[in-house]
Formats: C-alpha cells, structure tokens, sequence
C-alpha cells in the first residue's frame, strides 16, 4: 500500500517541486502560460471530457449533489469557525470552500484511479470551478455581477461539453483528437505552475495559516465521509469523493484574495500551508480510499 501511494503522489509532488525549484532559481514568468492554460488547455480538458461519447451525465447527477454538498458545507462550517475564532470569514471561508481540484485534483484522479476516473474527476471541479467564479467572487465582493461567470473559459468549456453530451451531438474525432491533446498539456503545466505560484507566497500568519491548513480537509474529509452514508454511489466515486474533500485550498483563493484586497499575505499563508500539509492529508485519504 505504502509503495502504490508513493508512486501514485510522487509524480504530482516531483512535478510542483521542481516548478517550486525553477521558480526559485530562475523566476520564469509563468503570466502567459497561465492565461493560456486557464484559457485554452483547461477548457479543453473540460470539454474533451464532457463531451466524450461514454459520458452520461445523468450516471454522475448523485456526485455532483454531493460535491455540492461538501463545497457549500465546507463553506458554512468554516463560516462558524471563522466566527468562533474571530476571524475574517471573508479570509477564511473561500480557503475552506474552494480546494485545489484542478492542479492537484484532476492529475492524482487519473494517477490513483485511471483514466476512467478522469470524467467524475471533471464533474467535482466543474462544480467548484462554477461556485469559485460566481458564489466565490460574491463573497469577496457583493458588486460583482454574477451573470458574467459565463463568460470564463472553462465554464463556457463546461456549457459546450454538457451540451454535447445532453444532446448527443458527435464531435468530429479528429477534432476530439486535437481537443485532447491540448487537454492533456494543462495537467503537467498546472503542476509546474503550482510550483512557480508557490514561491511568491509568503507565511506572514503562521497560527492562521496552520489552522487553515488542517481545518480544510479535516472538514472535507468529514464531510464526504456523511455523504458517502447517505448517497449510494460506486466504490470509485466514493473514493473521489473523499480525496476531494482532503485536497488542500486553491491558489486561486489567492488570486482572488489580491483582486479583492481581502487580506492576500493572509490567505498566501493558508494556501501555501496548506499545499505543503498536503503531503500528510493526501496520503491519509489516499489509505483511506484505497483500503
């Protein structure tokens, strides 16, 4: 078990150091390919895989209730905490909410369950990815208009691919091919990305960042563990399902956390800290799921 976990982690954590290691030494700027990557890889992705001809969205309707159910709980819980502990929940609550799902999430999917894992895997980012752009931006900032989620590019991705996939329509397969191709260069490049990100955080909160760190998927953990008793879904969706809730919070709450002006060197802490205590939580849920 030991050795089947080290294998199926090593590639991800080898891939992000050595992004941490590059960015360190070389400080590549990585604005570009991470435009293009948010922009045309990851959708991409998306779509190669929404619109697959063996994806029925009615098959993953129970995952993305209870995907749903962890990203919203996951909120409200760590709303209470937030409150308890007199915090910001504004800084505190999208770390909670919103987890790495696509640099981390997809790429260990794929590595521990297969490629026919990769589908369900796309589904609970689709989920998180729609309520980090609409829900999540709100939070920060009740102006913002909503409506315009739709113009994002995975989400716009994710409306195309679930149109397909509803109605049936084939795609081209050379195009399809194409497609995948240049889905296939957003997951080593979100990765070696995540690794560059990494180090422009810096720990200024270490007691907030720790907390932060350990409360995001001690919750999502719990969580999808209730779920899992009260939605029937296959071992292999429930083994997901759990490892999503471990992930550990998205460099996007980051992002948006600068955009906004809501504390970023706060939140930079609990992402940063967050991703370095992955390295516990995963393997942990990974034992777990595979147990």
């Amino acid at each position: 078990m030991l050795i089947r976990i080290v294998s199926i982690l090593f590639p991800l954590f080898a891939i992000t150091a050595l992004g941490y290691f590059v960015g360190r030494k070389v400080k590549p700027d990585l604005s570009h390919a991470n435009k293009l990557n948010m922009d045309v890889f990851v959708p991409a992705l998306v779509f190669g895989a929404l619109a697959n001809k063996e994806f029925h969205l009615t098959e993953y309707l129970p995952l993305l209730g209870a995907t749903l159910v962890i990203v919203l709980g996951s909120g409200a819980l760590g709303w209470m905490i937030a409150r308890a502990a007199g915090i910001d929940p504004k800084t505190f609550v999208p770390p909670q909410m919103f987890n790495n799902c696509g640099n981390l999430g997809l790429p260990l999917a794929v590595l521990a369950f297969g490629d026919e894992a990769l589908a369900p895997a796309v589904v609970m980012f689709m989920v998180s990815n729609l309520l980090h752009f609409s829900f999540g931006a709100w939070l920060l900032d009740h102006h913002i208009r909503v409506a315009t989620v739709w113009r994002v590019p995975s989400v716009l991705a994710t409306m195309a691919g679930l149109l397909v996939a509803i109605t049936g329509l084939s795609v081209w397969p050379p195009l399809m091919v194409a497609i995948k191709m240049l889905g296939d260069i957003s997951i080593p490049l979100m990765l070696f990305a995540l690794g560059v990100r990494l180090t422009d955080s810096r720990i200024t909160s270490i007691g907030l960042g720790v907390f932060g760190a350990v409360t995001r998927p001690l919750i999502g953990m719990a969580l999808a563990w209730g779920v899992m008793l009260l939605v029937d879904l296959p071992p292999r969706e429930q083994a997901l399902l759990l490892v999503f809730g471990a992930l550990p919070p998205a460099v996007l709450n980051y992002i948006f956390a600068e955009r906004y002006h809501q504390e970023p060197e706060k939140v930079a802490s609990i992402v940063l800290l967050g991703n370095l205590f992955a390295v516990f939580f995963l393997p942990l849920a990974l034992v777990i799921a595979l147990g």
